[in-house]
């Protein structure tokens, strides 16, 4: 597995856990569109996140059998 590819996964994670805060914010102060826009990009990015991460584990799978 490629430590880049490691990065990018912990890369999405950090943005979902930032866009969860900054929905968390928003929604304290009654913005609620604006809380909803950034949980429902907190969520893609954590979406993103697992895919790669499911990736990169089919991938060792694989590369451990050859």
């Amino acid at each position: 597995m490629a430590p880049s590819a490691h990065n990018r996964v912990a890369e999405l994670h950090n943005l979902a856990a930032h866009a969860h805060t900054a929905a968390a914010a928003a929604h304290g102060k009654a913005d609620h569109l604006t809380a909803h826009e950034l949980s429902k990009l907190a969520h893609e990015h954590s979406m993103n996140a697992l895919k790669l991460a499911e990736e990169l584990a089919r991938e060792a799978r694989k590369s451990s059998k050859s």
